[in-house]
């Protein structure tokens, strides 16, 4: 290969720098070219894109968000559009890309790999850290790390004015960020997508907490369990304590990332370019304990990653 491209796509992540930084430097250090497509699939379709050399991506690591920049593409998600997009990349002399980014970015890579034989390489960039075939995601230990800052400031709140404090993290379909936040800050409750609860039940253990001589408390909720806003008038009505709620948000996607998450994001990155200039595609690279491993896109993206049961086992524990 001569000529590599590199997208972020989808949701944004702490350390999709990093790892852009890791695919350049990667290629260039083996002889390859490195093109940046701004506006992920969308800057494929649009031939938006800008030469990636060592100096574009110096000073970059730090920096939250993406350099690139990231959009979700409509037209992409057409045959129309794919169409577009591997035309364009083939007028530029471009022989492989790389995607960093979530589960839907990467669908779009198995596309092109499955209905063009295009060679893709998938890196896992999702504050989530719900990707198959890897242990942890680019982005996670820094939205997790935002999470705990925000609920420990909270927390000297909660405890002054002897109030419960209902903390909604990000998750519209799992609770990652949720337990390890959860578990981080001692947090009474933890609400998840995945797992059935009653607040009935959260109103009797906060009542009998109150009786043991507690007077305040906070429960975490993954956004897709339920709205903060509710769980809090919920409790209001049914138990003696004063509740409030704090959303946090978009701030979790933003921020310099962690050194967890550089470091993850330039082996990782590297990985990447290094197994698609080595003549590998369709496949998704990722970490299994301290090793770095590679998967095909088919298979991380037909299996799903749970949450480790244990860890809900401790949540449970640790809140009584």
């Amino acid at each position: 290969m001569q000529k590599i491209g590199v997208i972020t796509s989808g949701g944004d992540a702490p350390g999709m720098n990093a790892a852009v930084r890791a695919v350049v430097r990667a290629a260039l250090g083996r002889g390859c070219e490195v093109v940046g497509f701004i506006h992920g699939y969308q800057g494929i379709i649009d031939n938006e894109f800008l030469p990636l050399d060592s100096r574009a991506v110096g000073g970059i690591i730090t920096t939250g968000g993406t350099m690139l920049r990231t959009a979700r593409s409509k037209p992409f998600m057409t045959a129309e559009g794919r169409s577009k997009a591997i035309e364009n990349l083939k007028k530029l002399g471009v022989d492989g890309l790389v995607v960093i980014g979530g589960d839907g970015s990467l669908t779009g890579a198995l596309r092109l790999h499955e209905e063009f034989d295009f060679p893709v390489m998938g890196v896992p960039g999702s504050i989530d850290n719900d990707i198959s075939g890897t242990d942890f995601s680019i982005g996670f230990d820094t939205a997790v790390n935002t999470a705990v800052e925000a609920i420990d400031r909270v927390r000297d709140t909660a405890y002054s004015h002897e109030r419960v404090f209902v903390i909604e993290v990000m998750g519209r379909r799992n609770g990652f960020i949720a337990v390890e936040a959860g578990l981080a800050t001692g947090a009474e409750a933890v609400l998840i997508p995945e797992i059935p609860y009653s607040l009935l039940e959260i109103c009797d253990s906060l009542r009998v907490a109150a009786e043991r001589g507690k007077r305040s408390s906070i429960i975490v909720v993954a956004e897709g369990a339920a709205r903060a806003s509710d769980i809090q008038e919920f409790i209001t009505k049914n138990t003696p304590y004063e509740a409030r709620y704090l959303v946090l948000g978009h701030m979790q996607r933003g921020g310099s990332p962690t050194a967890f998450d550089r470091v993850l994001a330039l082996r990782l990155g590297a990985h990447a370019a290094n197994r698609l200039l080595s003549g590998f595609r369709g496949e998704m690279v990722g970490v299994d304990g301290n090793h770095l491993v590679s998967h095909p896109l088919s298979y991380v993206l037909s299996s799903e990653r749970v949450i480790d049961p244990e860890k809900l086992l401790l949540c449970e524990v640790m809140a009584r």
